[in-house]
This record gives structure tokens, C-alpha cells and sequence, in this order.
């Protein structure tokens, strides 16, 4: 097997064992990540219902022109505190972050900072 997919396989089983811990609710809503080698991905689940409430990703049109030219932890920001105002404007201020299996590094924290900096709580 090759090392990509023995990451992929290992990030995907701390994914389903922290899945197990972290579910939203109506009132705290889950803040999902992915993120691929060139995109990263957000979204606000309510897992009672099954519906997103909220989404942003780097490949949003109305982001396009403001992620040129910046690097990949300055865009996953951007992505946070779209996500955060996208949220707050749907009356979600409270959070729990789902990391999606990936350490709290990175991308992955730059996102999460930015949602917090625009509002969001966790």
C-alpha cells in the first residue's frame, strides 16, 4: 500500500472515532473541515436534522478575488471568517469544531482562528 493511502485510511479512522464524540445539534451546530492539497472546505452541519447551514471553501466565487497571491493558511483565514459571517447571519454564534481527523495544525487552525476572530464560538 502506498504512504498516501495509509494516511488517508489513518486520518479517515480518527475521523470516525472522534465522529463518535462530536455531534451537532440544533444549538451547537458541527463545524466540519476538509481539505484537500490545494483547497480547504467548511461547513455547519445540524446532524439532528442533516441539513447545512452554513458553507464556505476557497473555491467560492465571491472569495475568488481575495485569495489570489496568498498562501494556504491565509486563505483557509479568509474561509473561517466567511464561514462565521455566513453563519452569523443565520443566528448561529456557538459551535463544536470537527476537525475531520486532521491534527489542530496549519490550515486547519488558521481556519478555525478566523471563525473565531468573526464571531464564531467553540
Amino acid at each position: 500500500m502506498e504512504r498516501s493511502e495509509v494516511k488517508r485510511k489513518a486520518r479517515l479512522r480518527r475521523h470516525r472515532r472522534v465522529r463518535k464524540k462530536v455531534e451537532g445539534r440544533e444549538e451547537h451546530p458541527r463545524l466540519s473541515v476538509f481539505r484537500s492539497g490545494r483547497h480547504i472546505y467548511a461547513q455547519i452541519i445540524d446532524d439532528t436534522r442533516g441539513h447545512t447551514l452554513a458553507s464556505a471553501s476557497t473555491l467560492d466565487k465571491e472569495l475568488k478575488n481575495e485569495l489570489e497571491g496568498l498562501k494556504k493558511r491565509e486563505q483557509a483565514r479568509l474561509v473561517g471568517e466567511t464561514l462565521a459571517r455566513r453563519a452569523n447571519s443565520r443566528g448561529v454564534t456557538r459551535v463544536v469544531f470537527d476537525r475531520g481527523g486532521y491534527r489542530y495544525h496549519g490550515r486547519v487552525r488558521s481556519l478555525a482562528e478566523g471563525a473565531r476572530e468573526a464571531g464564531l464560538e467553540f
